[in-house]
């Protein structure tokens, strides 16, 4: 881009190209959720701009992206300005924003904190609509040597074999655990069962030699941690 075109303000160019060129004279963090959704729709209609469009999107899923993201084709072309091109184009970048952040995860395999525990697995459980148990196998570097999603179950709750989590734990000589679970409904206050569980886990973890360090319940937005509680 020459030096003249760099010059030319934002407000002169037509409102659907304003983003892509606010994109390039300033950078894509300057751009707000509506703006950037607006380059991925491209155009609007003579009614609205492809930003207000956007907008109208964004307030129909609470400004949320993650709601955002569980829309399907169907869904975005209810909206007046959206056909199907537009909104697979939407969905695919959402998509790729997801395998993005769990690519993320895969490479941050040192554990320092709950809150690096949630970056790893809130992509992985945070969002699905039923109950998952996911185990980290740590060496003495507490550094994440395997994953394992140990069970899979409905909307309020999943059984836990914990022979299965010990015999997986002694096969990769791991010295200490760190066990997750999400919570399709929210919650981020643990159930009796919640507690009776990992209280068991951490008896036979004791006879074994091996930690539990940490019990986290995960949502889409939040998590709860048993060690920062004091619970484990």
């Amino acid at each position: 881009m020459n030096a003249k075109h760099k010059s030319i303000s934002i407000k002169n160019w037509k409102e659907d190209d304003r983003p892509r060129e606010k994109l390039i004279l300033k950078g894509k963090t300057t751009l707000s959720d509506a703006e950037l959704i607006a380059i991925l729709i491209g155009s609007g209609s003579r009614e609205e701009s492809a930003v207000d469009l956007a907008k109208r999107i964004l307030t129909f899923t609470n400004n949320n992206l993650n709601e955002l993201a569980k829309l399907s084709v169907n869904d975005l072309t209810q909206f007046k300005g959206i056909g199907e091109a537009k909104a697979i184009a939407v969905i695919t970048a959402l998509e790729l924003g997801r395998r993005r952040r769990l690519e993320e995860a895969l490479i941050r395999p040192k554990i320092k904190s709950s809150k690096a525990v949630f970056d790893i697995m809130q992509p992985i459980i945070g969002e699905l609509s039923h109950e998952e148990f996911w185990v980290l196998y740590l060496n003495n570097s507490n550094k994440i040597i395997y994953k394992n999603q140990l069970s899979s179950g409905g909307i309020t709750g999943t059984l836990v074999d914990v022979r299965i989590l010990f015999k997986k734990a002694l096969e990769l000589s791991s010295v200490a655990v760190i066990l997750c679970h999400n919570h399709p409904s929210g919650s981020l206050k643990p159930s009796k069962s919640d507690l009776d569980l990992t209280k068991k886990i951490q008896e036979a973890g004791k006879i074994l030699d091996i930690k539990i360090l940490d019990h986290l319940l995960i949502t889409e937005k939040a998590y709860f941690s048993f060690a920062d509680s004091n619970l484990i």
